[in-house]
């Protein structure tokens, strides 16, 4: 095989944040296998007459196990070049890049990870909230809301009780379920959270909340992510203090003008 693999960090959609070694590797590719969350505009900055194979995975729509994506990268090693996986975020945070990887080593086709701005960067850099603070967040733990076993993935408890910041991948509709848990988890009903969907993208939405009223938001268009901590709490909206609970609705209005 004389073909080298790249996993490939297409970074949150927005073109203008992919890294320049992304976008060189993009232009120089024969072969490049994507996700369902990369952009138009980024694969519009794909050398023409390369190979573009949509390889993704949609809510209930997986039309490639896994195990298929794997052949498929290294098929395209035994007689291309130049081979990219092009990964909406980072490879390495909730890409599945340890089981691609494996695939790799196993039939000994050489590849090379190329990182890109994961989700909860973009979401929090687009909201102004800093994920870690000296006044007390001194973590920020990410999390995703959905276990390969079907067990709920954390114990926020433990979280709570250290005081990080929550960043949940892939909340999906179970906003209801997740507000549980952080009851359970002690996290106080006052805590501030952060509802981001389609991250740095045209239609990025917003909504400014807290662990209290969870349950009753209506869950945004995916991909999206929550951030769950006092860092999250709006500073920019006139009525959002760290001493006055968020109302939702009023600073979620605010945000979107």
């Amino acid at each position: 095989m004389n073909g080298k693999v790249y996993l490939v960090g297409a970074g949150p959609g927005d073109p203008d944040l992919l890294t320049l070694k992304a976008l060189r590797l993009l232009r120089a590719a024969d072969v490049v296998l994507h996700d369902a969350l990369v952009t138009d505009e980024i694969l519009r900055l794909v050398r023409p007459h390369a190979r573009l194979v949509d390889v993704g995975k949609r809510v209930g729509q997986h039309h490639l196990t896994q195990n298929e994506i794997n052949r498929k990268m290294i098929e395209a090693a035994q007689w291309a070049n130049v081979v990219v996986r092009l990964k909406g975020g980072d490879p390495l945070i909730f890409g599945r890049a340890a089981e691609e990887m494996a695939a790799l080593r196993e039939v000994g086709v050489d590849f090379e990870i190329v990182p890109g701005i994961t989700a909860a960067i973009a979401a929090a850099a687009q909201a102004r909230v800093p994920l870690t603070d000296r006044d007390g967040a001194s973590s920020v733990t990410f999390v995703t809301a959905h276990a390969a076993d079907g067990r709920y993935p954390v114990s926020f408890e433990s979280i709570a009780a250290s005081g990080a910041t929550v960043v949940l991948y892939m909340p999906g509709g179970s906003y209801g379920e997740i507000g549980r848990q952080l009851s359970v988890g002690r996290v106080p009903p006052e805590t501030p959270c952060l509802v981001v969907s389609n991250a740095c993208r045209e239609n990025q939405q917003r909504l400014w909340t807290d662990v209290r009223s969870l349950p009753s938001i209506t869950p945004p268009e995916a991909p999206a992510l929550l951030i769950i901590g006092k860092v999250a709490r709006c500073r920019d909206a006139p009525s959002a203090t760290a001493a006055v609970p968020l109302n939702s609705e009023r600073v979620q209005a605010l945000d979107q003008r």
